[in-house]
């Protein structure tokens, strides 16, 4: 059935409690009841007083941090709907179906609401109860009679639509308010999809924080709106054991991180971090170098953690003298085999270097000990962690296994050829090994020019000494441009926990990304981790996906095109311009004029060397632009994005800039042609292509 308007319907309000014959009216009723109740709520707690249940003032500021966030998470954000569904219950919830019982209604929303006396308002959508939202259908209700969709407009309820799910004589229809809400204009950062959840969607979102699961999905499909909501799902059913543990979303660059910040705060979810793969290894090195591609590619390769291994080993050395410990009038002798006992024991066990080093002055005291013992004396624990401290232990101990600084570790196999050949060797080749060599050395860990690869080896060396500490769950998107090592890296941050992996094999855009989720996830360390597919595209119309995926074959065969659900007749225009570079900056000018006319948000998108020229053209046509990950308004909507940072960011209309520039500003053609299949599909309503070069052949012949 067609969605209702408060302008014609006039149905008879279905349940008989308010007495009025508007459905709309009801619903908004209850709406600005919801609203009210939520106020309450939160002035509940405004008005707590913490004086007398505090001991000091510690307790008390930790209490009113938790008080303050509570406050921020019950903030009603008017252009924000309460709720966007209902769910009428044929049964009572939770009890047996019985012949003539009462069923119960439910309002779906971002968040839990209840009244003064605890009646629930609104259920919160992670709730058990609001599943059947998006689970339920026609072959299978899940006792569900009707299911209502509201349509808001500025946070004004303006229009609802029903789907009987157990009438038999009602059509199945598309919803259009669903469709309406996914093909909605965009201004500002990402939004949260909880009113547009679809069922593939939501198993994903469901699933359990034990196992690991990763995403596949191409352009539209959803894949980081899932990751996203799946983090507050778990929040909501683990939120206990996820506050101690942690949580975290990796994203490719800064831009991506800003762009989808909001969404997990207008779910609710305040203490979410968000970082890139390089905010989590840059400890301790500033990084100011960069690589060459090819370097790049041996740095992350997974060969180069056994090569550190071995180097970080490498400081442990045989004794050559026995440890004398003098104690008051007697000396107590460990001879040096005994000794190389304790080292090789502790090397067979592979413990972290630094604990083991931390263990080899106990394990020395212990032997003291036993001697201690067997002359008859009776020493306590005491006099072991006093043995241990014993310069002549002390002095062993650095001699044998002494302590390891892991950047200066990475600096020696970058710096010094012999060192770096006797530990790459039978792993890396004679030609790999002089990639990695520094022209130049550098003097000192300060001083050194480190790059972001070089950070990462720095990271696995530091996990070698000491272990890195594992969240309880990490987001990671853009997954397929990470280097093995950079996999290792985000693994140890999950390493007691669990991970979602998203991604689209189709987009890899680096030299060394992933040909495969199984090797990506075996990096990781989840190699045991459930893969899910997403081929049904909600976002990108079918013409401009379509068009896209004439690069498949050639930048990832095998790969599912993505299916869209979207007709948007005219979503697609490519234009040769004839003439010079001043002719394609006018008609890429004019191409963005033309898309400012529509609703929404606009990117320019083009390679990274055509950006300093399109600036200054859009300038000289009087037009401000935004950099990437700027918020988009109301009255500023372009930005300016080059291709290098397109990956993840969605425009209302994309005007795109060069194909053949796209692709030539990739150090090989593949991830160029991956560079270029990301611009393409970053259009939600409307992608025109503008060349003055001959469009990339697979493109042509496709």
């Amino acid at each position: 059935m067609p969605a209702h308007v408060a302008e014609s319907d006039s149905t008879p309000d279905p349940t008989g409690t308010t007495g009025t014959t508007d459905p709309l009216a009801h619903e908004r009723a209850h709406l600005a009841a919801s609203r009210a109740a939520l106020r309450g709520m939160r002035e509940d707690v405004q008005a707590l007083d913490i004086r007398d249940v505090t001991a000091n003032w510690v307790n008390a500021a930790v209490l009113q941090s938790q008080i303050d966030d509570r406050i921020k998470a019950l903030a009603d954000l008017s252009h924000t709907p309460l709720f966007f569904g209902r769910l009428d219950y044929l049964h009572a919830v939770g009890g047996e179906p019985a012949e003539g019982a009462d069923g119960e209604r439910f309002y779906i929303g971002r968040r839990h609401v209840h009244d003064a006396a605890g009646d629930p308002m609104v259920i919160d959508w992670r709730a058990p109860v609001s599943q059947p939202y998006y689970q339920a259908s026609r072959t299978c209700p899940q006792d569900v009679g009707l299911r209502r969709r509201f349509g808001y407009t500025g946070g004004e309820l303006t229009a609802y639509e029903d789907e009987h799910l157990t009438d038999p004589a009602e059509a199945e229809h598309t919803s259009r308010l669903l469709q309406a809400e996914i093909e909605r204009p965009r201004v500002g950062p990402m939004r949260d999809i909880v009113a547009t959840i679809q069922p593939e969607q939501d198993e994903i979102v469901r699933s359990g924080l034990g196992g690991t699961v990763c995403v596949q999905g191409g352009p539209g499909t959803g894949k980081t709106a899932v990751g996203l909501h799946r983090v507050a799902y778990l929040l909501y059913a683990h939120r206990e054991r996820l506050a101690r543990t942690g949580t975290l979303v990796i994203g490719p660059n800064r831009s991506f991180l800003h762009y989808i910040e909001q969404v997990l705060p207008a779910l609710g979810e305040l203490e979410v971090k968000q970082a890139t793969v390089d905010d989590l290894v840059r400890t301790g090195v500033e990084v100011r170098g960069e690589d060459e591609a090819a370097t790049a590619v041996v740095k992350g390769d997974a060969r180069m953690a056994e090569v550190l291994r071995r180097a970080v080993r490498s400081h442990v050395t045989a004794p050559v003298e026995p440890v004398v410990v003098v104690r008051g009038s007697r000396r107590w002798r460990v001879p040096a085999y005994e000794i190389q006992e304790m080292v090789d024991e502790l090397l067979a066990r592979d413990m972290r270097y630094g604990a083991a080093h931390e263990a080899l002055p106990q394990r020395i005291a212990h032997a003291v000990l036993v001697r201690m013992e067997e002359a008859g004396e009776a020493p306590d624990d005491r006099v072991q962690n006093a043995v241990a401290r014993n310069p002549a232990v002390k002095a062993a101990v650095k001699a044998v296994w002494p302590a390891v600084d892991p950047a200066k570790v990475v600096l020696r196999l970058l710096s010094d050829a012999e060192f770096l050949a006797a530990h790459a060797e039978g792993l890396l080749s004679e030609e790999e090994q002089k990639r990695l060599l520094w022209a130049k050395p550098a003097r000192s860990v300060k001083s050194a020019k480190w790059s972001a690869a070089d950070a990462v080896l720095i990271d696995e060396a530091g996990d070698l000494v000491a272990r890195t500490h594992s969240l309880g769950h990490v987001v990671l998107d853009e997954a397929q441009d990470l280097s093995p090592m950079q996999y290792r890296a985000v693994g140890r941050r999950c390493s007691t926990g669990s991970a979602t992996v998203l991604g689209d094999l189709a987009q890899g855009t680096t030299p060394w990304s992933t040909e495969s989720w199984g090797e990506a996830l075996f990096h990781l360390g989840k190699a045991d981790a459930v893969v899910e597919e997403l081929t049904a595209g909600f976002r990108v119309p079918r013409e401009v996906i379509a068009y896209a995926s004439r690069l498949l074959p050639a930048i990832s065969p095998g790969l599912a095109a993505v299916e869209s659900v979207r007709e948007s007749p005219g979503s697609l225009a490519v234009r040769e311009v004839p003439g010079g570079v001043a002719d394609l900056d006018a008609a890429v000018v004019a191409a963005c004029e033309e898309s400012l006319r529509h609703e929404g948000s606009i990117g320019l998108i083009a390679a990274d060397a055509r950006i300093p020229g399109l600036g200054a053209a859009l300038e000289a046509a009087g037009h401000a632009y935004l950099a990437p990950g700027e918020e988009t308004t109301a009255a500023s909507r372009l930005t300016l994005v080059p291709a290098s940072l397109a990956k993840g960011l969605e425009y209302d209309y994309v005007v795109l800039d060069e194909p053949a520039a796209v692709v030539d500003g990739e150090p090989d053609e593949r991830t160029g042609l991956r560079r270029l299949y990301v611009a393409l599909t970053r259009a939600v309503s409307g992608l025109t292509v503008l060349h003055a070069a001959p469009l990339p052949e697979v493109l042509v012949q496709a």
